[in-house]
């Protein structure tokens, strides 16, 4: 017969405490469909989560000036190859193209890609942002009541009105 090892002992005995440490933390967690009036999450204001709240409004800022950088990008390319091929079909040394309005529409393209581009980061924008200003985060929000508009969505709206100008102006000389 087999004498039991006193290590293996300790160590059966501390597992055993870790899986009934587990099973009351599950037993202590909400379940929102045991109990329907319970919130999907406590909201408790402390400097730690004033801080999260802050770190999580800069980072859907960071998002939305990165939308902003992919809309530019796809704007200025177009814009760009459009002027490109336009120089180069006045060039004498030039032939012909098989399809010369290829990259105007390519261009056109790239350019109602980036303006639709900044009209979904602004919608994304201002709904991650009215969630963040809304009732569970409250009281860790700050001191204003409301969001204020901020910088990057002016640039946002900006950035829509150039979009659409250098589309209509590559429109209108196509026409």
């Amino acid at each position: 017969m087999k004498t039991p090892d006193p290590n293996t002992s300790s160590q059966s005995a501390g597992f055993d405490e870790a899986s009934s440490a587990l099973r009351q933390k599950d037993t202590n967690m909400t379940d929102t469909q045991a109990f329907p009036g319970a919130s999907r999450f406590e909201v408790r204001t402390t400097a730690d989560s004033h801080f999260g709240w802050i770190r999580t409004r800069l980072s859907i800022e960071r998002t939305m000036m990165a939308w902003l950088r992919t809309a530019t990008a796809l704007i200025g390319f177009g814009f760009a190859i459009v002027q490109f091929f336009e120089r180069l079909q006045q060039s004498p040394e030039a032939r012909s193209a098989y399809l010369p309005d290829a990259p105007i529409y390519l261009g056109m393209a790239l350019i109602a890609c980036g303006v639709l581009a900044l009209f979904v980061a602004i919608f994304q924008y201002r709904w991650a942002v009215h969630y963040l200003w809304g009732e569970p985060f409250g009281p860790i929000a700050g001191m204003a009541k409301e969001p204020t508009n901020t910088p990057v969505l002016a640039i946002g709206v900006l950035l829509i009105l150039i979009g659409l100008f250098a589309f209509f102006a590559v429109l209108l000389r196509l026409a």
